[in-house]
């Protein structure tokens, strides 16, 4: 890692080098300029409530730079150094890991394809490609070339959203693993947001507040001047109802009046809640994992075929673009883990952590940081050991005196070591007879 001085001689930033005026810091806006916004249409509540559900579950899982075990690929230890500050704390001056993740999935979902940028480095990536990352956003892709893309990203020094040419080996550009369902143009979600589109119109329309009358005169209208009485009755009649309080109108006995917008049975709901149900079933989504009533298969499921594919796109693609290949040689890895109690509930988390526990899985104080309680100071709380099988070098000291019958070191034992054992364990040791 390099020291404090090379780090302020080369680092570098990608907005660096752009003319700013003299004490220039930045517009001011009544929103946050950095938030995204998603794309006309797929702002509809029921398209913002999938893709805001997914992108909550996604970013609720902890991505870490770490340090596998290079001979089995197992997890050894975690790197602490820029890059996993920025994926576990702190990526940007305006976000959080868990909003920045959350905004990378939506921008996923609403574009198809997101880059992620290093914004600041500790030396410039094209003079050499071992660089610690000091930040990092999520940018919008809008040109693509052969070896280098250019996004729309927010400057955090003017506050403003530039677009700038970034190699493609600098950044990470991941692709939605749902893209043929989701940004396809006749894809199952497109086709959704159309209908939708098409039911908010009638709507508007129907409460536009028109009346849409046809009236019936009596007589024919064919000439000229039957025709210039009947615009005269008609914008009577319109005077009358704007004039009116409760909007009332009188008519002649010989005319009468037929009113065009009554409800049209149509089938566009029915397509609507297909379609829905369609895309439910291809993202692996039910209503009940929206509404938080979902049962643990129903969870399981879910965190299988859609949150698993789209965290794996991130991460791996993490990995190779932000790890260089000497890195990964050493065993450096970028992976994400969940919280796996977070869906138990209380009546079941004391069965697994003695099953965890007497398996010699986790330790006690393991399972103590997991249920929220802070470690026990006792040094056997973080031994990975079986208590019900595995005793201790006094306790058999303990046991080895009893079946010996030697006074003098049954005398030497500690009563509290023998009143700690289980008392069906001490019968059990006492019934055995001694063959040494």
């Amino acid at each position: 890692m390099p020291t404090f001085f090379e780090r302020l001689q080369h680092s570098w930033n990608a907005f660096r080098g752009r003319d700013r005026p003299s004490g220039y810091t930045g517009p001011a806006s009544y929103y946050r300029p950095d938030q995204i916004r998603l794309r006309v249409g797929n702002d509809r509540s029921l398209i913002t409530a999938i893709y805001n559900r997914i992108a909550m579950d996604v970013a609720s899982n902890r991505i870490e730079h770490v340090k596998l075990d290079l001979e089995n690929g197992r997890y050894k230890e975690r790197v602490n150094d820029s890059l996993n500050n920025c994926l576990t704390l702190e990526p940007n001056i305006d976000q959080t890991s868990r909003a920045f993740i959350q905004d990378a999935v939506l921008s996923l979902f609403d574009d198809g394809c997101v880059a992620i940028v290093p914004t600041d480095t500790s030396v410039d990536p094209s003079k050499s490609t071992s660089y610690d990352i000091m930040s990092m956003r999520i940018a919008k892709i809008v040109q693509w070339r052969p070896q280098s893309v250019v996004v729309s990203i927010y400057n955090e020094q003017t506050g403003q959203k530039e677009e700038i040419e970034v190699p493609k080996r600098l950044a990470a550009i991941v692709q939605n693993p749902f893209y043929m369902v989701m940004n396809e143009p006749n894809s199952t979600l497109q086709r959704l947001i159309r209908k939708l589109n098409i039911l908010d119109a009638v709507d508007e329309q129907a409460n536009s507040g028109r009346l849409d009358l046809i009236i019936q005169l009596p007589y024919t209208v064919k000439s000229p001047t039957r025709k210039k009485q009947a615009d005269e009755r008609r914008k009577d009649i319109e005077m009358q109802l704007v004039g009116s309080k409760y909007g009332i109108a009188y008519m002649d006995a010989t005319e009468k009046i037929t009113q065009l917008n009554r409800p049209v049975e149509n089938n566009l709901l029915n397509q609507i809640e297909y379609l829905m149900n369609m895309l439910y079933s291809q993202l692996g989504v039910t209503p009940e994992i929206l509404n938080g009533t979902a049962s643990e298969d129903a969870m399981i499921n879910y965190t299988t075929r859609t949150v698993e594919p789209i965290l794996s796109a991130i991460v791996e693609e993490m990995k190779r673009k932000f790890l260089t290949k000497t890195a990964r040689t050493q065993g450096h890895s970028i992976i994400y883990s969940s919280e796996p109690f977070k869906l138990v509930p209380a009546s079941k988390i004391a069965d697994i952590a003695e099953k965890f526990v007497g398996n010699e899985v986790l330790t006690p104080n393991e399972v103590r940081s997991v249920i929220g309680f802070k470690p026990s100071d006792d040094p056997k709380a973080d031994e990975l050991r079986n208590r019900r099988l595995n005793q201790d070098d006094t306790t058999e000291g303990a046991v080895t005196a009893i079946q010996n019958g030697s006074e003098k070191e049954e005398k030497q034992l500690s009563e509290d070591t023998i009143a700690q054992m289980p008392i069906s364990e001490l019968n059990r040791l006492l019934e055995t007879p001694n063959t040494a």
